[in-house]
């Protein structure tokens, strides 16, 4: 392995939470930065890792031999929009399809939690994300008592076992959890009331959930704990800097790319003996 690659990976594994590990948010503090030092330096890196990211992705879609998924999940404020924004925004949008799951509807109910998740998984040459996710069915319903405690608890196992079958089916999973500091989410609530072009984004029930915070921080720290496997690690990304949150994706990403040795398909044999008439 080269110096690069050792650099990449060390990087990469600063987040990864080791699968059997029982994690707890304090151990990432989320105004941290490793690896970098201002908002500058990032910001010239990342336009860097853009544009190595942005010709990986060219090859992944032309060579549509695996598909990628993206899954971001975050406290409310937490950024997932802003990353879809910064760190994918610059990408080819006809290979990225972005998907935020929502209450579920009256027919979704009707079927399995992961029904309506399978339907949106992304196709081969696509990279798909994921704005929260399966998760919301080990998260928002653990915090609210929606469904039995018992069943919470089973479907950690259902979910492992349904990422482990798109890993082996040629669907890489990078899961992020964006992770900021109950502070900042105040400060984050804040400029949704003051600012004018921000105010659409403000929720009453944001506040309301707010004071749930310890609930969700529990849940999240379960839900990491059981679903951080070999095949579909969790990453958890200090967030309280959004420029940092973007770097640091940004760097995953990239390394996740050129470890998967993408290569165009073989062009048609005797190409050089084709003529195109005037």
């Amino acid at each position: 392995m080269s110096d690069k690659s050792k650099k990449r990976h060390e990087f990469v594994r600063k987040f990864m939470i080791k699968p059997g590990d029982r994690f707890r948010m304090k151990q990432v503090s989320p105004s941290s930065t490793p690896g970098i030092n201002s908002s500058e330096e990032a910001d010239l890196e990342l336009d860097r890792i853009t544009r190595q990211i942005s010709e990986l992705q060219k090859i992944f879609y032309a060579e549509s031999r695996h598909s990628l998924l993206i899954v971001l999940q975050a406290m409310d404020t937490g950024g997932k929009d802003g990353t879809v924004k910064h760190v994918f925004g610059p990408l080819n949008p006809q290979g990225v399809l972005v998907n935020s799951f929502k209450a579920p509807s009256p027919e979704e109910l009707a079927h399995d939690f992961l029904w309506r998740i399978h339907a949106e998984v992304p196709k081969k040459g696509m990279i798909g994300i994921f704005n929260r996710s399966h998760y919301e069915d080990v998260l928002i319903v653990r915090v609210h008592d929606m469904v039995p405690k018992k069943e919470v608890n089973r479907r950690y196992g259902q979910i492992n076992a349904f990422e482990k079958y798109l890993a082996e089916n040629g669907v890489p999973i990078l899961k992020f959890y964006l992770h900021i500091s109950k502070k900042e989410q105040k400060e984050r609530l804040l400029a949704r009331l003051e600012l004018p072009d921000k105010q659409w984004k403000f929720s009453s029930a944001d506040v309301a959930e707010r004071k749930l915070w310890n609930n969700y921080q529990r849940a999240y720290e379960k839900a990491i704990s059981e679903c951080s496997t070999p095949w579909a690690p969790w990453y958890v990304i200090p967030s309280d800097h959004k420029w940092y949150r973007n770097y640091a994706i940004s760097r995953i990403i990239l390394a996740t790319l050129k470890g998967m040795k993408l290569s165009y398909p073989k062009p048609e044999q005797h190409l050089d003996e084709i003529i195109i008439d005037d």
